[in-house]
């Protein structure tokens, strides 16, 4: 196992050894969000596998949702991802650092005046605006730049990306050939829905335009248009949260591997008495002689206000010692109370052990569901107080 420092703020090539920190690390941090390699490529696997004969590609933005973008990119690189989406410029440059010959794209476009950034680390933009596509010509006639670029048609988002009609106006452009178009892609607004109405009609605008883009590759499909059939993943599919473990079908089980693990230290344990509050606002009171373990983690490290609980309602649980525990009382910005008075007796727990917030059955869908949100907002969210760890054969180094 690989042992690092949150890899957003350190360089690509930084992850440190188990040697030098399996017994440092550990005790100097509050929090350990290990990530298992292995879990994610196997991930990748199955959705390249639901999609053939569609390439896989992978999205990795907002450092790997949470994962750290160095480790997970060489990763799935060496997997066989041949590309690879961020959202922002930046992203792109810390993808290329260890993504030497991928094609990467950038799914928020082109930042104004900012060609040359594109092309020093050849990311291609993912255009969705004519104003923006002709900056993008400019830009390549002026400086001879032919590393293509992404055309991203709106059918039905409203977010990004050209309107049918405009899209409709650059199928002369296509004919004509040496058009610097790579892809041409839209988004699936409801697709973990897989009944909505809204997929049939994305998916019947989407072919109609995409097949006038004679010779470009075609992707709709993200995470969950994945499994909505064939008829969704044309040339590309773009999973992103399936990676991660998140469930792209959340009217069914569950078909991915969970990829992370995240356990907190206890910082204190402590009694309180009967009809004696726990926490902000004293709305959670002790029905019974109750034992608590204080825990280092909070809404700062991305552990929800929302999971807390109150007199009436029962909030998130952690697994402490093997059996659930719930929440007592309110999650503050970087501590939280669990009940834990219900672990057998011979259960031992002190002061330093690591309770389990994400796993051993926890998942990232149920605190989803605890914290009022989704999964991929609980991955991203996962603070950097955390000490980032990797296991699995994939690990590089």
């Amino acid at each position: 196992m690989n042992i690092a420092s949150d890899p957003r703020s350190l360089p690509a090539d930084s992850i440190l050894s188990a040697e030098a920190n399996k017994s440092a690390a550990p005790a100097a941090v509050n929090g350990i969000l290990t990530i298992d390699l292995d879990a994610l490529v196997a991930n990748w696997r199955k959705l390249e596998k639901t999609a053939v004969p569609a390439e896989c590609s992978a999205v990795i933005k907002a450092n790997a949702y949470g994962c750290g973008v160095a480790p997970v990119a060489r990763a799935l690189a060496k997997a066989g991802c041949k590309t690879f989406f961020v959202a922002t410029p930046d992203e792109a440059v810390a993808a290329r650092a260890v993504l030497p010959s991928a094609a990467i794209y950038v799914l928020n476009g082109l930042i104004q005046n900012n060609g040359d950034t594109y092309a020093r680390i050849d990311a291609r933009p993912v255009i969705g605006d004519l104003n923006e596509l002709a900056e993008w010509d400019v830009f390549c006639r002026r400086t001879g730049w032919a590393g293509g670029a992404a055309i991203h048609i709106d059918t039905g988002m409203q977010r990004l990306g050209l309107t049918v009609t405009e899209a409709q106006g650059l199928i002369p452009r296509i004919h004509a050939g040496d058009h610097g178009i790579s892809l041409v892609m839209s988004h699936l607004a409801c697709a973990e829905n897989l009944n909505h109405p809204m997929n049939a009609r994305q998916l019947a605008a989407f072919r109609t335009i995409a097949s006038e883009f004679s010779g470009v590759p075609a992707s709709l499909a993200n995470s969950s248009g994945i499994f909505l059939g064939s008829a969704f993943q044309f040339d590309m599919v773009r999973p992103g949260a399936a990676l991660y473990g998140v469930n792209p079908t959340p009217e069914a089980d569950n078909p991915m591997l969970p990829v992370v693990e995240l356990k907190a230290r206890v910082v204190q344990l402590r009694d309180v008495e009967r009809g004696e509050s726990v926490g902000y606002g004293g709305n959670w009171t002790a029905r019974r002689p109750t034992r608590l373990a204080i825990v280092s983690a909070g809404y700062a490290d991305g552990y929800f206000r929302a999971g807390s609980s109150n007199d009436g309602t029962r909030g998130a649980e952690v697994m402490v010692a093997g059996k659930r525990c719930p929440v007592a009382g309110r999650i503050s910005m970087d501590l939280m109370a669990v009940d834990v008075t219900d672990l057998e007796k011979n259960a031992v727990l002190r002061r330093g052990h690591l309770v389990t917030l994400i796993g051993e059955g926890i998942t990232i869908d149920e605190l989803a569901h605890h914290f009022g949100t989704i999964g991929y907002e609980v991955l991203t969210s996962l603070g950097s107080r955390y000490a980032r760890t990797y296991k699995g054969g994939a690990v590089d180094g």
